[in-house]
């Protein structure tokens, strides 16, 4: 666990625990987003791509847990003789726990499908 008196940034945050515990998880998933997305798969290399995601968001400051799935539903659809595609937003199903002194926060970047985009959210 991470004091925020061994936290040398923490002088520079005005917010309460909690508010930098969420403020963390956005960098999280806006790092995974931005990072990965555009990455080309398939079958062949997705489960290690989702692996490479989460041990990436690991040594992150702050992660407790990092949880990554990825469509394979939309990967498997792909035929023809370029059987590959690149990762979209709306394959990628994330939920990273941060962990900032005594706040616990669970972040979630999905697909929802009745605003047709991929969210990134406070789940708790």
């Amino acid at each position: 666990m991470v004091q925020a008196m061994r936290d040398p940034a923490s002088k520079f945050f005005n917010c309460t625990d909690r508010e930098r515990a969420i403020f963390e998880a956005g960098i999280k998933l806006g790092t995974i987003y931005h990072q990965y997305v555009g990455a080309p798969l398939n079958l062949s290399n997705v489960e290690s791509l989702e692996k490479a995601i989460e041990e990436s968001a690991m040594v992150q400051p702050f992660v407790e847990e990092a949880h990554v799935r990825i469509d394979k539903e939309i990967i498997s659809k792909k035929q023809g003789v370029y059987k590959y595609i690149t990762l979209a937003g709306e394959m990628l199903n994330v939920t990273i726990v941060i962990k900032y002194n005594d706040e616990n926060i669970t972040a979630r970047l999905r697909y929802v499908p009745e605003i047709d985009y991929p969210l990134m959210y406070v789940e708790g």
